[in-house]
């Protein structure tokens, strides 16, 4: 019976000229594997076809935009997730999602193995192995590109020579990886980190330096999820899309960072996340107003090891689902509404409400209405500042500096 590999199919040259390499090399069917997470570009009809001229025995393609949003998008909004507090895992989130879906197609077309396109240096090899090793640890896992050699040139003469449908001539000085929360971009000049970016690298946003009106933006909440934008009710995935296009209009979520990867190496990278940094920044301030501050400072703990757990492929862990149940606890009173003005490259919230909020008006105000009394204060200093107090006479009698 002849070997099937499914293969993680993106369409572009490396992926096309895998499904003939893995085919000569293992005499194996390969059935690609096409997943549309929100990253635009071509229609997910010319990659089926463009697949099976490849060479694939078939040719599957799937619309996980919804899934993506509400399965993967919305719990790093609500876990604030940002890695090294700047990168809100644009494609970090993308591949848990994709190797589900392969480890299914390899189910159901009696596939033995899996392969994907990732070089020896990144990040996504991690992702998609031990993703696949939780989920199908029965399947064996192929890399081409970063086991076999199939260097740029040798994949442009393979293509050539099998008169493969793609365009070998083009080539981007980038690397790109974009779905709905981003867009990721390296490779080319940026990896001098003292080489600016230039703006034709840009996609998802406008130059902040362009003169515009702002754009004034409501973000309603329930549970730490949002539900509609400017008082209208729409679903996750519809409020990432337009907040994509409302602060990216305003050059909102351009990132340029040096960042630590899980293989050891540190990376230029330059990313655009518009929507995803325009939400998280109203959840965070919708926080402020809704959660409690011991149970704020411990989800801030919370945060940086999720985001860094999701970041080092460890999605399918028992940590990562301990921590979402912390995350779904903790979000419980995330309700409300966020006001925000989204202009020069900045989403600057303006005002927030809520009818769970902890802010009291007359505890807070200085005012005739004031309530707190501060008759209590002068005990409560005395008491809480009574352990350095006695540390510091301690250190003065033993001669030592307080």
């Amino acid at each position: 019976m002849t070997e099937r590999v499914v293969l993680a199919y993106s369409g572009g040259l490396d992926t096309s000229v895998a499904i003939g390499w893995i085919a000569a090399e293992r005499d194996a069917e390969v059935v690609a594997v096409a997943i549309d997470v929100g990253q635009g570009g071509e229609d997910l009809d010319a990659i089926r076809d463009r697949a099976l001229a490849c060479g694939a025995v078939e040719s599957l393609v799937v619309d996980a935009r919804a899934e993506f949003a509400d399965d993967y998008c919305l719990p790093a909004l609500r876990a604030n997730a940002l890695y090294m507090d700047r990168y809100p895992l644009v494609s970090a989130l993308s591949r848990p999602l994709i190797v589900k879906h392969l480890a299914a197609a390899a189910r159901s077309t009696g596939a033995t193995a899996v392969a994907h396109g990732c070089t020896g240096k990144g990040n996504d090899q991690v992702r998609f192995e031990v993703g696949l090793g939780a989920l199908a640890p029965d399947l064996a896992v192929l890399a081409p590109v970063r086991d076999s050699g199939m260097t740029r040139d040798k994949a442009i003469a393979f293509a050539e020579e099998r008169g493969l449908p793609i365009d070998v001539t083009k080539r981007s000085p980038y690397s790109v990886d974009q779905n709905l929360w981003g867009r990721a971009v390296e490779t080319g000049f940026l990896e001098d980190p003292w080489h600016a970016p230039v703006e034709d690298l840009y996609s998802y946003t406008a130059s902040p330096a362009v003169e515009r009106a702002p754009d004034e933006v409501v973000v309603t909440f329930a549970d730490g999820v949002p539900t509609a934008l400017d008082g209208r009710a729409l679903d996750v995935l519809a409020i990432v899309q337009q907040m994509n296009e409302r602060a990216g209009a305003q050059g909102i979520g351009r990132l340029d960072m040096v960042e630590d990867r899980l293989v050891g190496i540190k990376s230029r990278e330059v990313y655009e996340a518009p929507g995803a940094l325009a939400l998280i920044t109203a959840h965070q301030e919708l926080e402020t107003l809704t959660v409690e501050r011991d149970l704020a400072r411990y989800k801030r703990q919370v945060e940086q090891r999720w985001s860094e757990l999701v970041y080092d492929g460890l999605w399918f862990s028992p940590l990562r689902r301990a921590l979402d149940a912390f995350v779904d606890t903790a979000s419980a009173h995330v309700t409300g509404e966020v006001r925000m003005t989204l202009h020069g490259g900045r989403a600057v919230p303006t005002g927030r409400r809520s009818d769970v909020s902890l802010y009291d008006y007359g505890l807070a105000t200085y005012d005739s209405d004031d309530t707190f009394d501060q008759t209590l204060a002068k005990g409560f200093v005395d008491l809480w500042g009574l352990p350095s107090r006695i540390a510091a006479t301690r250190d003065a009698k033993a001669g030592g500096t307080p």
